[in-house]
């Protein structure tokens, strides 16, 4: 929709000289998710694979299991002052079977690009059940493999080149094939569009895959991936205390501090092959 970017003025500061030019912005827009015409939530994105992006969210919250529970998805209501579309309200369609909605999940507040948590009712909540249990996934990597997706998921953020602003998540087989990536403003939007397509697609579980994410490893991406089948997740910054502690009690693979060939594995140790003899 070529909303992905916006040109601004600035000036610029340097050693040399100061001169006036024009820089290009990550986009940053609200975005409304409803199902079936009921408004549940508001979400601050990057425009573009929406949705990927509404469809990821119910994987999240264990709305979505498999690509059968959405009939359809569509941008609906939502207008400017001169009556154009804003494209800023996504409404999902379910399968009639599914159980209604948890009224839990209604939030009259929006869910900032900083924080995917928001709203929650409490920590037990979060702890849902997950879909598909990854304790036994037969899933197994090198570390000379996880060594090589920082990089290879540097070279496909496209926006990110232009703006310098967007996180990203990747997903990789565990032979390191990339299988898809999606950049955003906010960390666990792009996680969303990631599983969201895999959704889709007709998918999940995404058993034997790696999840690489481009910041820190919080709480709920941990949880996300979880409810979408990933057994690893992966980030080139740190986990918090929380994450790490929800991916042990899972049996998620969770490493961390992924920069070149060092890394911190903090859970499921197993699934990575070891030397023979650790320093």
């Amino acid at each position: 929709m070529g909303r992905v970017t916006s040109r601004r003025p600035v000036l610029r500061i340097r050693e040399g000289g100061v001169t006036r030019s024009q820089d290009s912005l990550a986009a940053e827009e609200p975005m409304e998710i409803r199902v079936s015409g009921r408004p549940l939530t508001i979400t601050m994105r990057t425009p573009g694979n929406d949705f990927d992006l509404a469809v990821g969210f119910l994987v999240g919250e264990g709305v979505v299991h498999r690509e059968g529970d959405v009939r359809s998805a569509r941008y609906c209501a939502g207008v400017t002052d001169s009556g154009e579309n804003t494209y800023n309200v996504v409404d999902v369609t379910l399968d009639p079977s599914l159980p209604p909605l948890d009224p839990s999940l209604e939030r009259n507040f929006y869910t900032t690009s900083s924080c995917g948590m928001c709203g929650k009712a409490s920590l037990d909540a979060v702890r849902s059940a997950t879909s598909w249990p990854v304790a036994d996934d037969p899933l197994t990597i090198t570390p000379e493999l996880l060594a090589q997706l920082p990089e290879r998921l540097r070279r496909a953020q496209r926006v990110f080149d232009r703006t310098g602003g967007l996180h990203a998540a990747a997903l990789f087989s565990e032979t390191g094939e990339l299988l898809v990536v999606r950049e955003d403003v906010g960390r666990h939007n792009a996680v969303d569009k990631v599983i969201g397509h895999a959704a889709r697609s007709g998918l999940l579980p995404l058993r034997r895959t790696v999840l690489m994410v481009s910041g820190r490893a919080s709480f709920e991406l941990v949880q996300k991936a979880l409810m979408a089948g990933i057994p690893a997740l992966a980030a080139v910054s740190a986990p918090s205390s929380l994450a790490v502690e929800l991916a042990d009690d899972h049996g998620l693979t969770l490493v961390g501090f992924l920069r070149g060939s060092s890394m911190n594995v903090y859970t499921g140790t197993q699934r990575v092959s070891q030397p023979s003899r650790l320093a």
